[in-house]
């Protein structure tokens, strides 16, 4: 028997403004650093369909459908502009849906060298998960599907039943990503190609594949070798599809079925290493990856310098007795640490990549002044 995990991140970064140093040096707050009318915006366009989203996976669960959402903290305080979005995600069926956990604030955390502040933001985020949903997570994705060896042992301790992360190159030299593979924590890699199908190339005309029905997609998948394909999708992904190809929402309703049909089950992570015997994968013990590689975190200068700047002010936080105003502080810092802004900063993808640089740098310059200033 092969299985299929299927897993959506759910999330919405907070983007930077374009920040002005003669705007004055004065008191930092959320707004002055983070563009919240631009968050508001992309939030609502995403949550109007989020609702026959997530009606669709409903159809997708009664037809044998199984599905772990990882939601990020940064999207769930979003959800503050239409509370009715975590309603929805609560009336999927438990039994058929798990809740991953990760760093609350999608950040790069894990980076650091000191993992105090990726313990507490994984704390967090477990903390809002039961809160919200009722369920402890039992499966971890680190920001960006990091891979970092150092946090499995934390993990593990945590209670961690299942690791998710990028099936990259690096680790696969050439082989697909169809095991559990053996770690502290027994892990999942990602099928890049197989979850680029559905969130990248569905809607694409001009792919060979196009159009991709779930019968088809079920095939490819029962005539590969291994155990469990393992899909990590963006769900906003979904969303762009559903303003170009409403099939998507056929697709996704009757994907169970056809995986039934060729053989294959739905599993949710935790329960896919369980089931299947561990293989061994050597480079899990020494190398690195993140989605689509780890110079798209820090592949230039200008990433490694913001890299360290945050890494200096989380010991200057520790620094400053705990206020009310250190309390605001700490929460942009952790904006701060999301992921998007390091991707921004990629000048190989990006045209602005060098002018948002310096934009974040300054950001970053001036928090670290008002750090200095809270801790007189």
């Amino acid at each position: 028997m092969k299985a299929v995990c299927v897993c959506f991140e759910v999330h919405l970064p907070l983007p930077l403004r374009w920040y002005w140093p003669q705007e004055g040096y004065g008191e930092a707050h959320i707004e002055k650093y983070f563009d919240m009318e631009k968050a508001f915006h992309n939030f609502k366009k995403l949550a109007e369909n989020l609702e026959t989203l997530n009606d669709t996976l409903s159809r997708s669960i009664d037809n044998g459908g199984k599905y772990t959402l990882d939601v990020s903290g940064v999207f769930l305080e979003q959800c503050k502009w239409a509370p009715e979005v975590i309603d929805g995600f609560r009336k999927l069926d438990p039994e058929s849906i798990s809740f991953a956990a990760s760093p609350y604030y999608h950040s790069v955390c894990s980076l650091f060298p000191d993992l105090t502040e990726f313990r507490e933001q994984l704390e967090m985020d477990i903390e809002m998960i039961k809160e919200l949903f009722g369920q402890e997570p039992k499966t971890f994705v680190n920001t960006e599907l990091l891979f970092e060896q150092r946090t499995m042992k934390m993990l593990k301790e945590i209670g961690f039943k299942c690791f998710i992360s990028e099936g990259s190159h690096n680790l696969m030299n050439g082989y697909d990503p169809t095991h559990v593979y053996s770690n502290d924590v027994p892990t999942l890699l990602r099928h890049i190609n197989l979850s680029e199908d559905m969130e990248i190339k569905f809607s694409d005309k001009g792919w060979p594949g196009y159009p991709l029905i779930a019968d088809k997609f079920a095939s490819w998948i029962a005539s590969m070798d291994g155990d469990v394909i393992t899909l990590y999708i963006k769900y906003d992904a979904m969303n762009t599809h559903l303003q170009n190809n409403k099939e998507i929402l056929e697709f996704l309703q009757d994907i169970p079925l056809s995986f039934e049909k060729h053989g294959i089950k739905m599993l949710l992570p935790e329960e896919a290493v369980e089931m299947f015997n561990k293989t061994e994968l050597s480079s899990l013990d020494s190398k690195m990856t993140a989605r689509y590689g780890m110079h798209n975190l820090l592949g230039n200068h200008a990433q490694h310098l913001f890299m360290h700047e945050l890494v200096d002010i989380a010991k200057q936080l520790k620094m400053v007795k705990q206020t009310e105003r250190k309390t605001e502080l700490q929460r942009i810092f952790r904006y701060l640490q999301q992921s998007e802004i390091f991707l921004e900063m990629n000048s190989e993808e990006r045209r602005l990549g060098y002018e948002r640089a310096v934009n974040d740098l300054s950001i970053l310059s001036d928090i670290e002044r008002a750090i200095l200033e809270a801790g007189k």
